[in-house]
C-alpha cells in the first residue's frame, strides 16, 4: 500500500487501466481506492496529484488544469475529486471551462460529512478545527511543522485561541486513529469530538462518476 508520505509529497500515478479517470488529492486516496474495491469499480483508474498542495491553494487549479490537459487522449472520461479546496472558485470556473465534472462542496471535510449536513450546522461550528482519518495521520506534516509549532509550540494560542474543539471526522473505525486524534486535540489545546461520517458525498459521487 501506497505510504501516506508519498500520497503528500508525490501523489500517485495512473495505472492506465480503466476508461474513466478520477482525478484527486492524495489525502484522499485511500478513501478512494477502498470504494473501488468494495464496488468493484474496476473501470475507474485514479490519479492523485500531492496532497500538500493545500498548503499552497493557489496552485491547485493549474495542477489539476494540467492532468486533465496531458491526460485527454487517454480516457473516455475524467472526474476531478477536489472540491473547492480554497481555489476561491477557480478550480470549478477551470473544469467547466475544460469540460469535465468536480465534486461539490467547499472542501473535504463537507463532502465527507455530506454537503447537506455539513452547511446545516455551519454557523455553529465555525470555532471547530477538522480533521479527516488521512490528516490525523499526516497532522505532523500538515498542521504541527507548517505552523512552526514544533519550534514554537507558545504560538499554539495565537492560531487556535479562538477554536473551541477538534472535530476529528473518522471515515474509518480505526481505535488506532481514535487515540492519535485525541491526542491532536490535547496538543492544541482543545476540546475533542469524534464524528464518525464514513465516505460520505464522496461515494454518491463516485458512483455517479462510475455510471459515465
Amino acid at each position: 500500500m501506497i505510504s501516506d508520505d508519498t500520497l503528500t509529497e508525490q501523489g500517485l500515478p495512473p495505472t492506465h487501466q480503466g476508461r474513466i479517470l478520477l482525478i484527486a488529492c492524495g489525502a484522499l486516496a485511500h478513501e478512494v481506492l477502498a470504494l473501488k474495491r468494495q464496488n468493484r469499480w474496476d473501470h475507474l483508474d485514479l490519479q492523485c496529484l500531492p496532497a500538500n498542495l493545500h498548503l499552497w491553494p493557489d496552485r491547485i487549479t493549474e495542477a489539476v488544469a494540467k492532468t486533465v490537459t496531458a491526460q485527454r487522449g487517454n480516457y473516455d472520461s475524467m472526474f476531478v475529486l477536489y472540491a473547492d479546496c480554497g481555489t476561491g472558485g477557480q478550480l470549478l470556473a477551470k473544469c467547466n471551462e475544460l469540460g469535465v465534472e468536480m465534486i461539490e462542496g467547499p472542501h473535504c471535510y463537507s463532502f465527507f460529512e455530506g454537503n447537506d449536513t455539513f452547511a446545516a450546522h455551519a454557523d455553529t461550528e465555525f470555532t471547530a478545527f477538522y480533521l479527516t482519518d488521512f490528516l490525523v495521520r499526516q497532522f505532523d506534516a500538515f498542521v504541527w511543522k507548517p505552523m512552526g509549532l514544533d519550534r514554537h509550540p507558545d504560538l499554539r494560542d495565537m492560531y487556535f485561541g479562538n477554536y473551541t474543539k477538534l472535530v476529528y471526522q473518522a471515515q474509518t473505525n480505526d481505535p488506532a486513529l481514535d487515540v492519535k486524534a485525541e491526542d491532536c486535540a490535547r496538543r492544541l489545546g482543545l476540546a475533542y469530538e469524534r464524528r464518525f461520517t464514513g465516505y460520505g458525498d464522496l461515494a454518491t459521487t463516485m458512483a455517479r462518476a462510475a455510471q459515465g
